[in-house]
């Protein structure tokens, strides 16, 4: 179906340019009027159209310009944190990866300390490779491990320490470009150093929480935020195992053939882990094939294990490990699995459907 232009309604009748007319649009803009039959197209388009684009960044350029960082920035109160955020081609300069999220690689080097602090704005880490560091947030120790994802809510004080001599990184997530849209941001300094130095392999609100089908008696009032601040590896890789099992035995129990995925849960709820991000895993068996969708809201990838590819907007791009990239609000996209693909994923989605703008469509080969 050939799409109609959206710069003006079909068959629209515009009115004679006149000097009357003129004076009118003159008057117009002396009182900061703007009509809205001149830019219907642009406020309310047919479907779609980010300024945002798909773009993929490569695991193999971030990691050593995050490297050459460590190497001559420091870590400390002013810059608070050694941060490369990713910026969207479309988005005009700004550290946004997309108009609603922000995403970053985060460096810390051996024994650094990344001081406290808190702010309005959601955050989390996923670890893509690496050990050694912990965050506390507020006052609660959390190890860092490959394939964990550790939450830290909004005005939850929170810093990092790395107790070994290699360096580590990761990557943030936040909601910082919607915060800073909706202009509801806060921040705060708090300790220069951590407030615990401890290194357990489990936190407190993992010890209380992380246990399968069970609350505590202790904490039975809904939360908008998860208290679980470490959602580990090993339950994650587990649960997509078995989903690829159970499809094995003829159970209904993948997304689609060859395809696991899992979403991270508040316990409280059953809800996102934050009420703006929604982060998920995904894996498919090699040679799988997803079908190509499109979504409302803003989505992010990186390329836990395997290689792969990913199609967006038509165009062929190669996944290895640790890559990233981000597919815009309506942008059509596909995964292909060269071996078994491993994909760490988070969105606005959370946000999008709360406010009942989600909608998404799924390819068929059905007529």
């Amino acid at each position: 179906m050939q799409e109609q232009s959206d710069s003006k309604p079909h068959n629209a009748m515009m009115p004679e340019d006149t000097p009357e007319l003129r004076a009118l649009y003159a008057a117009f803009e002396e009182q900061h009027l703007m009509p809205l039959w001149t830019q219907l197209g642009d406020l309310m388009p047919r479907h779609p159209k980010p300024k945002a684009v798909a773009h993929v960044w490569k695991w193999a350029d971030l990691l050593p310009l995050a490297q050459m960082a460590g190497d001559l920035v420091p870590v400390g109160r002013g810059g608070e944190r050694r941060a490369l955020g990713l910026a969207n081609p479309g988005l005009g300069g700004n550290a946004y990866i997309s108009p609603t999220l922000w995403a970053a690689i985060q460096y810390l080097g051996p024994r650094e300390t990344a001081p406290e602090h808190r702010h309005a704005q959601n955050a989390f880490r996923f670890v893509v490779e690496g050990e050694g560091v912990w965050t506390v947030v507020n006052g609660d120790p959390v190890r860092m491990s490959r394939g964990d994802l550790l939450l830290t809510p909004g005005w939850h004080f929170h810093g990092h320490h790395n107790d070994t001599d290699k360096p580590m990184a990761w990557i943030d997530g936040l909601d910082i470009p919607f915060c800073q849209q909706m202009d509801v941001g806060f921040f705060e300094f708090g300790s220069d150093r951590v407030t615990d130095y401890a290194t357990p392999k489990f936190s407190r609100g993992e010890r209380l929480w992380c246990h399968p089908g069970l609350r505590p008696l202790s904490g039975l009032r809904d939360t908008v935020n998860t208290p679980i601040g470490a959602y580990r590896w090993e339950y994650t890789d587990r649960a997509l195992t078995e989903q690829l099992l159970l499809e094995e035995e003829g159970q209904p129990a993948t997304v689609e053939q060859g395809h696991a995925a899992i979403r991270y849960v508040n316990p409280t709820t059953g809800g996102d882990v934050m009420p703006t991000i929604r982060c998920e895993f995904h894996r498919l068996r090699e040679g799988t094939e997803t079908p190509v969708r499109r979504e409302v809201g803003s989505t992010i990838f990186q390329v836990f294990d395997g290689k792969g590819a990913v199609v967006l907007d038509g165009v062929t791009h190669t996944l290895n490990i640790g890559d990233m990239f981000v597919i815009p609000s309506w942008i059509p996209w596909s995964l292909q699995a060269e071996s078994q693909l491993d994909l760490f994923r988070f969105s606005d989605a959370p946000i999008m459907e709360r406010l009942a703008f989600m909608r998404s469509h799924v390819e068929t080969d059905a007529p």
